[in-house]
């Protein structure tokens, strides 16, 4: 079964580790606007939230591309650019839900995330293991559990409150 890139936001401490890596990773520099997720920093709510290609099933992306240059590669589940087909028109970029498509000015050419062929280095130099790369299946479970412990917690809350009426 393919394996998924889950990001667990609540973890990330927008050290942007993750960004560097993936840039020296593909195109030999540490410049984070060349790497292939992105942390969205709100600074004064502390909140980071990396953005990751999600891959998903029914990719827009690959849907809108004129010429076929985006396809799904079944054995590791993730959606790829084929870049000698590819027109650099963009469209990819546009439909995004995630805005994890980008577009690369200098090379003049779209990026997004390519699981780095089954091992991202993302995951692997997480400190603070924010970036997870599990089947779907545990991503499910987890978060089935992080949902069932926030609901036992309001419930908890509301007997609290409904004993001191």
């Amino acid at each position: 079964m393919a394996k998924a890139l889950y990001i667990d936001y609540q973890k990330c401490t927008g050290c942007r580790l993750c960004e560097l890596v993936c840039a020296v990773k593909h195109d030999g520099i540490s410049n984070p606007t060349r790497s292939r997720i992105k942390v969205m920093k709100w600074e004064a709510e502390g909140l980071y939230i990396p953005m990751s290609c999600q891959q998903c099933q029914d990719a827009p992306c690959l849907n809108v591309c004129p010429v076929k240059a985006i396809s799904r590669d079944e054995e590791l589940g993730r959606v790829v650019v084929d870049y000698d087909v590819c027109i650099g028109c963009r469209s990819c970029v546009a439909v995004c839900p995630f805005g994890a498509m980008n577009f690369n000015v200098i090379d003049k050419k779209v990026i997004k995330c390519d699981l780095c062929d089954g091992d991202p280095q993302c995951v692997r130099f997480c400190d603070v293991n924010a970036l997870e790369f599990v089947s779907p299946d545990e991503i499910s479970i987890g978060k089935k559990r992080d949902a069932a412990g926030r609901l036992s917690k309001a419930g908890r809350e509301a007997g609290v409150l409904l004993a001191e009426l």
